[in-house]
């Protein structure tokens, strides 16, 4: 039985809670030829409550010379309302993902080629962080796992499929889709309001989420996190909600 269509926004909508956002461009507007063959290196990650923990981590690592940024964490973008897209409800929470067989699931759907990039680097093994987009309050619920790397994702073949892609072949796929697996929920809902009002302090302080993709890219609905930036988000979970 094939997995339900992964309800990735086709051009990850403007989360209703930051109406203040710089728009960024649709995912149709940058599936260019230019684009699609282009491999992405996005921006370092750069952190007042978990900033502490943070320096005193940059104060223990050996020796003055900058590492290469390393993306090793993800955040992943799901709608948990229903909206209708070519008469199919592309609505899948947390929840959803839950009541899958072995809590786990295909993430498919993603027709971007900077995410779909994002997807083809990810790690057997790697975390993400699960994030309701496109709904009354945004946010992070819960983190998963990935539990099989990059293949074709199915749904550009199925003409049934809101994500059907006529254009692409099965002798080289165009799109492709990684499994994830459930490990956990947040120890509280972390929304996209609080996330925001440290980005904007470590805008100004230098801290990890000064180059956040959830501000910096905010359509794309799969994202890279830093060590630091996935590090800092954890540790808002111990803290009373402001």
């Amino acid at each position: 039985m094939p997995w339900p269509s992964r309800k990735r926004d086709k051009g990850a909508a403007a989360d209703k809670k930051e109406p203040d956002a710089k728009i960024a461009k649709t995912e149709e507007e940058e599936s260019d030829k230019e684009e699609e063959e282009k491999s992405t290196k996005p921006p370092a990650g750069g952190s007042k409550s978990g900033w502490k923990n943070w320096k005193k981590t940059k104060e223990s690592d050996s020796g003055g010379e900058e590492s290469k940024i390393k993306y090793c964490h993800w955040l992943l973008k799901s709608e948990p309302e229903s909206r209708l897209e070519k008469g199919v409800d592309v609505k899948f929470s947390i929840d959803d993902l839950k009541a899958q067989p072995n809590q786990t699931t295909c993430w498919d759907g993603v027709r971007n080629y900077q995410a779909r990039n994002f997807l083809r680097s990810m790690k057997l093994g790697q975390q993400a962080f699960f994030y309701h987009s496109n709904c009354k309050e945004p946010g992070i619920v819960g983190i998963v796992k990935i539990v099989k790397e990059a293949y074709a994702d199915h749904t550009q073949f199925d003409q049934k499929d809101p994500h059907y892609d006529s254009t692409s072949r099965k002798e080289n796929p165009k799109w492709s889709m990684v499994d994830v697996q459930f490990v956990r929920m947040t120890k509280r809902f972390i929304p996209l309001s609080e996330i925001k009002a440290h980005y904007l302090a470590h805008k100004e302080d230098g801290g990890p989420l000064k180059n956040m993709m959830l501000f910096t890219r905010q359509r794309l609905s799969i994202q890279p996190l830093t060590q630091e930036e996935f590090d800092f988000i954890l540790g808002l979970e111990e803290e009373k909600p402001h």
